[in-house]
């Protein structure tokens, strides 16, 4: 009876796999034809179904560069690099889509913060832990050759060794965790409205005096707190967002997606 199980899960499995490839190759081909808005709904359709990988994300957000969904396009390799920091066509298509949005935002971040994040996307969070447990039985090996050795050279190898070790492998476990909270942090948006007046209070301006800044899609901002309000029986979303490290107003929920 096992048996008969496992096979039957097996047979599924192998089903479930080929329809997705089957799927994928129908958006390869749609998006190959210029169909950029049919093979952008092939892929969604993959990705809400049967999971998500950084290749789809990118092949959407290059649907959606083609569709002159800028906002969109940007989202999309964004959560690509979430999965795979390190998938040089989707940073190297995010720089570039990027560079042709309308808004130029100032300095965020610190230098050194901004430092330490480049620092860990270089690598995937799971590559940091296993080089943080490398070199933890590095300091391991350093200390045992340290104690037991009775040759002076040795020694002296495995205590200084085990101290570059045991410091360098503190050095990977902090960029791990600091690569697993980039890849899932909740409070980054992106823009997705062609264009949005941002506000200095939780509704909808009035008058210009409450308008704060107007910005457009593909506008990365950073989600500090959020906050119900009701206009005329209309119940709606607002967050508060910081765009630099010089603006911060509201924005309308509907605006934006996180990434």
């Amino acid at each position: 009876m096992k048996h008969i199980i496992t096979l039957i899960l097996i047979s599924v499995a192998a089903l479930s796999i080929k329809a997705q490839s089957g799927l994928i190759e129908q958006a390869d081909s749609a998006y190959t034809a210029d169909n950029y808005k049919e093979a952008a709904d092939a892929y969604l359709h993959v990705i809400n179904t049967e999971g998500t990988s950084a290749q789809l994300l990118y092949n959407l957000g290059n649907c959606y560069y083609r569709l002159g969904e800028m906002g969109k396009a940007i989202l999309a390799y964004e959560r690509a690099l979430r999965i795979d920091p390190t998938f040089a066509d989707a940073k190297n298509n995010l720089e570039f889509v990027n560079a042709r949005i309308a808004d130029r935002p100032g300095e965020r971040g610190t230098f050194i913060g901004n430092a330490l994040d480049a620092a860990a996307n270089s690598a995937r969070s799971n590559v940091w832990a296993w080089l943080s447990l490398g070199f933890f039985i590095l300091t391991l090996v350093g200390v045992t050759a340290y104690i037991f050795s009775n040759v002076v050279a040795i020694r002296k190898i495995g205590f200084f060794g085990s101290l570059v070790a045991i410091i360098a492998c503190g050095c990977f476990i902090f960029l791990s965790f600091r690569s697993a909270a980039i890849a899932t942090a909740d409070d980054v948006a992106i823009i997705t409205s062609p264009s949005t007046i941002l506000s200095t209070s939780p509704r909808v301006p009035k008058d210009r005096s409450q308008e704060a800044m107007l910005l457009h899609e593909g506008t990365r901002v950073r989600i500090l707190d959020s906050v119900r309000s009701t206009t005329d029986s209309v119940n709606s979303l607002w967050y508060d967002v910081e765009v630099d490290n010089a603006h911060r107003a509201w924005i309308n929920a509907a605006a934006i997606e996180k990434i």
